[in-house]
């Protein structure tokens, strides 16, 4: 990966060790859509059967708020069968999106990967997605700003560096370890080559080789990798970090404990701009439903857990165990701010790291509908981090 590329993101980082996930592609001219590919991170379900995406014809319908129709027909819908999605996952599985939509159709298509729900946005397949923030950044940066707008919040927090107690017992103890990531470039990559330097370690970011090894696995693969013995440890978002807590393996590090107040962006909400500039009314009752999903799963948890494993057996073909679901959505926080300082700090940090070239996010945020939504129910604004619309 070359320096000047563009960035990619998957869920991650902090202050000091946090990134944003980049990809590269060999032509200056794609660098920024090269770093698309990379940015599935946590996108990925774990154990899902689908390869790319999968669409439905409409999510349930739900009781209408009304029965009047808003500008669009239908709105189309992307995410992915990923706790870290739980907001879509719970939204649409319980009709909350559809009573804000009213007769407005919704149909879904669901992604495994960041490139793919970027490339479906841009080719007007979908008009709305959830999505990790290098994805977002790459399809902005890619389009000099003119294919998407980040709307909103939904998810933070939700990554761990795990590893083997019998080869790492403390954080000490990592020199001379194979530590697996996601992807080269990808959020989580980025953030454990930031925690290593800060600990003093050299590691060559393209190879991964130095005083320790960085091994990109597959978040599929990596379960198997770790019972063969293949890798010592791993900086992986959930659910593959309880899942490996499962195979034996302890957690050394929450990422959320690196963070300024214990937050940082694993999912955000994106809108085509064509979409958003035709159909404000049809954006806003989509951020309705997401503010108020999230409310419900905040004061339902339990109930919106199993709502999630439910949505997940149906859109990925199995629902994941108690021992992975319990811890992984514990730690996962659903929120309608979508923390853009720590987008920016993210992506400094793959600057920093070396494996991106600085972008340009004036303009990526768009929040206007999503704090008009807030206000009316009585809450705060949130912020743009100066990277609002222009």
């Amino acid at each position: 990966m070359a320096p000047n590329q563009a960035l990619s993101h998957g869920h991650d980082p902090h202050p000091s060790t946090r990134p944003l996930a980049g990809r590269i592609r060999r032509s200056a001219v794609a660098v920024v859509a090269g770093l698309t590919a990379v940015a599935l991170l946590s996108a990925c379900s774990y154990g899902s059967k689908n390869d790319d995406k999968k669409t439905n014809t409409a999510a349930p319908a739900g009781d209408s708020a009304s029965s009047a129709k808003l500008s669009a027909d239908t709105v189309r819908i992307g995410y992915f069968a990923n706790l870290t999605h739980g907001t879509p996952l719970v939204g649409l599985q319980d009709g909350i999106f559809q009573k804000e939509l009213g007769a407005t159709q919704i149909k879904t298509q669901i992604f495994n990967a960041g490139p793919a729900e970027i490339e479906a946005l841009n080719a007007g397949s979908i008009d709305i997605g959830w999505i990790g923030p290098s994805p977002a950044i790459n399809g902005f940066t890619k389009s000099e700003g003119k294919s998407l707008k980040i709307i909103g919040g939904s998810a933070s927090g939700g990554v761990k560096l795990v590893a083997n107690p019998d080869k790492i017992t403390s954080l000490d103890d990592l020199k001379g370890k194979k530590i697996a990531t996601p992807q080269l470039g990808n959020t989580q990559d980025v953030a454990l080559l930031n925690y290593l330097a800060g600990k003093g370690f050299k590691v060559d970011a393209q190879s991964g080789a130095g005083d320790v090894s960085v091994v990109r696995s597959d978040n599929k693969v990596t379960p198997d990798a770790y019972k063969q013995g293949s890798i010592d440890a791993a900086w992986v978002p959930e659910p593959t970090a309880s899942k490996l807590v499962t195979l034996g393996a302890k957690v050394l590090l929450n990422e959320k404990d690196i963070w300024p107040d214990k937050k940082f962006v694993i999912t955000n909400i994106i809108v085509s701009q064509k979409f958003l500039s035709e159909h404000a009314d049809v954006v806003e009752a989509v951020l309705r439903g997401s503010v108020s999903t999230n409310a419900y799963i905040k004061a339902n948890p339990d109930k919106a857990k199993a709502t999630a494993n439910e949505a997940i057996k149906k859109e990925a073909g199995n629902a994941l165990e108690p021992a992975i679901l319990d811890p992984a959505w514990a730690d996962i926080d659903f929120l309608d701010d979508p923390l853009a300082a720590t987008l920016q700090t993210e992506a400094d940090n793959a600057v920093t790291a070396g494996l991106l070239k600085k972008p340009n996010l004036n303009g990526i945020y768009d929040l206007t509908l999503l704090n008009k939504v807030l206000k009316e129910k009585g809450q705060s604004p949130v912020a743009d981090a100066g990277l609002g619309a222009k």
